[in-house]
């Protein structure tokens, strides 16, 4: 293959990805493309007034019975995005649609749009002055979106957008990571440890703590108001009690003040629950638990190395509704091995009936470092045309109990092309979900494998400091993460007062 692409200034590698990315849309094996032929016109650094990208794509293709094949497209950009971001746009744009009509693919439901966070796109389109329509038919042709994604994420910015504006650039969200488990799923691929020993137990809280305190000096000394605090992992609730009593109370002490208005914790899995706990969130003034049973079928529970039942699952919901936890968030995963449509269809019948406030839709992602990727002959996954009517399915019963998307991702390696979505009722949006995709504000990273994105306002550039995975490299180099978010904090906000 020998693309040819003009009025450009850029590196081989970045088409090399590119054309991986929508090679791997389609599912195609190929090789490093070679011999690419570029004509590189220094033309970025001396841009006139309303320059805009024009790209041709040449493909030079020979069959296996010999047969050469040539074709190739030219596009123009548009006047209102930036001439890189137009560039780079107009070569994917340009490939999807001529490996499209040359072999015949159906569209992809989301086309081009391959970024994690394809909402960020629609705020800038909406920021602009364009409307709800106008913003549609861009993504309907620039970018090849569907018209049921294209509507689906503009009409969900549209909600995020009164969220949003409640912040400013001291405006800020916490972070904690506790990264332990009970087990490890089949399909995770997070940095989560199994909940060692008390000894070990014991270091690791030190240090964590020691991380804790570095992060409430500096909300003091910027003035920070901090507008959600988030404890995730691994699973928090796998710490014994008296630890968890005692994270809980000093996250608290530490963030929650007047502006706070959301405090959320990651429950997990009902086998990491227990009264005490449920004491504990109830005295901290939780105000969101995330309980993520994943699926209802037990012989896929026991499939993915969870140590739990469905029953148990009912049972703990109830417990946190009775403790008077004011949301409850339910995570299901679309995909997992065996699964067709009647097992999700029987899964949101469960969990619908039990009233969550928020489901979140994950679709089944083959992640490096998972036991499923690297086993994967070991498993029967469903096609994607079978995610696809797994996830409809699950959308129809989200719908018909009234709640609607409000957040919304996507990873590498989905199942069927999807996304992760998250839905709520009315009101029940979590402020921190809809700041953490949309990077509005400051987030800052307590723990292990816990990251800080801090936006420059001055320069509208974000940058992340990013504490080790690995959970000894995180307790003998503290210090150097704590310096590298200080640094950060410095550089976006000046030295603190």
């Amino acid at each position: 293959m020998k693309i040819k692409d003009f009025k450009l200034n850029s590196d081989d590698q970045v088409v090399v990805k590119v054309v991986r990315e929508v090679l791997n849309l389609f599912k195609i094996e190929t090789g490093c493309p070679e011999g690419y032929d570029w004509d590189l016109l220094d033309i970025e650094n001396n841009l006139q007034p309303g320059a805009v990208p024009v790209v041709e794509t040449v493909i030079d293709m020979v069959a296996t019975d010999g047969e050469r094949v040539h074709i190739s497209q030219t596009s123009t950009g548009r006047q209102d995005e930036r001439f890189a971001a137009g560039k780079h746009r107009l070569i994917k744009l340009n490939l999807y649609q001529l490996l499209r009509k040359q072999f015949g693919f159906e569209a992809a439901p989301w086309g081009i749009l391959h970024g994690v966070r394809p909402t960020k796109i629609v705020h800038r389109l909406l920021d602009s002055g364009l409307s709800r329509e106008q913003v549609i038919e861009r993504l309907l042709l620039d970018y090849e979106a569907s018209e049921e994604k294209a509507v689906t994420i503009v009409d969900m910015a549209i909600r995020q957008q009164p969220f949003l504006a409640k912040t400013d650039q001291r405006t800020i969200s916490i972070y904690v990571g506790i990264p332990f488990c009970l087990s490890r799923c089949l399909y995770c691929s997070f940095p989560a440890n199994l909940l060692p020993k008390n000894e070990e137990l014991d270091r690791f809280m030190t240090v964590f703590y020691k991380d804790l305190e570095a992060v409430r000096e500096a909300v003091a000394e910027y003035g920070f108001k901090v507008q959600s605090i988030y404890v995730g992992g691994g699973t928090p609730t796998s710490l014994p009690d008296r630890y968890f009593r005692e994270m809980l109370t000093a996250v608290r002490d530490a963030f929650f003040g007047e502006h706070t208005v959301e405090f959320t914790v990651e429950a997990g899995r009902p086998d990491s629950m227990t009264p005490d706990k449920i004491r504990t969130m109830v005295d901290m003034k939780v105000t969101r638990v995330s309980a993520n049973p994943q699926t209802m079928q037990q012989r896929t529970l026991k499939r993915i190395g969870r140590n739990h039942t469905p029953e148990a699952i009912v049972t703990m919901f109830g417990d946190l509704r009775a403790a008077g936890i004011p949301e409850i968030n339910m995570d299901l995963i679309i995909g997992l091995p065996g699964e067709g449509v009647a097992d999700i269809e029987d899964t949101m019948k469960k969990i619908v009936a039990l009233g969550p406030d928020d489901i979140t839709l994950h679709s089944l992602a083959l992640k490096r470092g998972s036991r499923l990727k690297m086993n994967l002959e070991d498993y029967e996954l469903p096609d994607d045309s079978t995610c696809r009517a797994m996830f409809r399915k699950a959308m129809d019963y989200i719908d018909k109990a009234g709640m609607k998307p409000y957040y919304l991702y996507r990873q590498g390696y989905m199942s069927g092309q999807l996304e992760n979505v998250g839905c709520c009722r009315e009101g029940a949006e979590s402020m921190y979900n809809i700041q953490i995709m949309e990077e509005h504000q400051t987030i800052l990273g307590i723990g292990g494998a816990a990251t800080s994105k801090i936006v420059n306002f001055r320069e509208k550039r974000l940058k992340s400091a990013f504490n080790a995975k690995d959970l000894i490299t995180y307790l003998r180099d503290i210090d150097i993460y704590i310096d590298k978010r200080a640094s950060l904090l410095a550089e976006a906000y000046g030295e603190p007062v």
